[in-house]
């Protein structure tokens, strides 16, 4: 990374996400806007030594804000978090396809995004619901394709590997709801990105970063316990929806990019 700064130059704006970064590099870049996000529950997932050296932080949640102004007084936050609140409408989009399934779910197969909680209401709802999981990377995946062998459960699988931004997109389209299940994770991408794909998005009640998204017009907050109910309500009532208008109204990368324009100026 000094080699590559040392070649091009510095950037006028760096951003940092979650954990690789050192003073080294920050001290390179002293004369460039450094703004940090975790986009995991942790709010800072680097030493004080570190963290300290950051102009802006963006967060999921007020609480995140608290941690980190708790650690450096007067440090410039924002609830923020740069994968829901940057989503592109181009990228996620409907494509007017069949829904020949009720559920989509995509996530890294890794015990943090709690795939158990939504398999175990699969177990309670009736056999003819249908399932897609798009899985990017991660462990998991062979445990919880045969847990669906096993339970009797249509599950179908894509993944691991990834696939394209593209070809997710067409999946999640084939899909009524989406749903995410962790706790504690960080604001998750996918939750506007279902939404601006057309799907409402049924979430765990106790998401730690994240819940704002999720408004009556785009999806429901349950908790564990109450996620089979939750989804057959959710498809018993999918006109009530409108997520993808929300997003472009809200969070779609416009509008946030235009508020931090604003942070940036305000804090040099």
């Amino acid at each position: 990374m000094l080699e590559f700064l040392e070649t091009v130059g510095v950037p006028h704006i760096l951003c940092v996400y979650g954990l690789g970064v050192d003073t080294e590099i920050l001290s390179a870049c002293a004369n460039s806007f450094k703004i940090y996000n975790s986009i995991d529950a942790p709010a800072l997932r680097v030493p004080a030594e570190v963290s300290g050296l950051f102009d802006l932080v963006l967060t999921g949640a007020d609480w995140q804000t608290a941690e980190v102004q708790a650690r450096h007084p007067g440090m410039a936050c924002a609830v923020m978090p740069i994968g829901p609140e940057f989503a592109d409408p181009l990228t996620f989009r409907p494509l007017g396809l069949a829904k020949d399934y009720d559920i989509v779910y995509v996530a890294a197969a890794q015990p943090y995004k709690r795939h158990d909680i939504l398999f175990d209401a699969l177990e309670r709802l009736p056999p003819s619901l249908r399932t897609l999981c798009v899985f990017g990377y991660g462990e998991m995946a062979d445990d919880l394709r045969r847990r669906a062998a096993d339970s009797g459960l249509d599950v179908d699988f894509v993944g691991p590997p990834g696939v394209p931004f593209e070809e997710v997109n067409r999946l999640m389209n084939r899909a009524r709801i989406g749903v995410v299940c962790g706790v504690d994770d960080g604001a998750p991408a996918i939750l506007t990105e279902y939404m601006l794909a057309g799907l409402p998005v049924l979430a765990n009640a106790r998401l730690s970063c994240g819940r704002q998204f999720i408004l009556p017009e785009t999806g429901r907050l349950a908790e564990a316990a109450d996620f089979a109910g939750a989804i057959t309500a959710m498809l018993d009532d999918l006109p009530a929806f409108s997520p993808r208008q929300a997003v472009l109204d809200r969070w779609a990368w416009p509008h946030t990019i235009t508020r931090l324009r604003g942070l940036i100026a305000k804090t040099r």
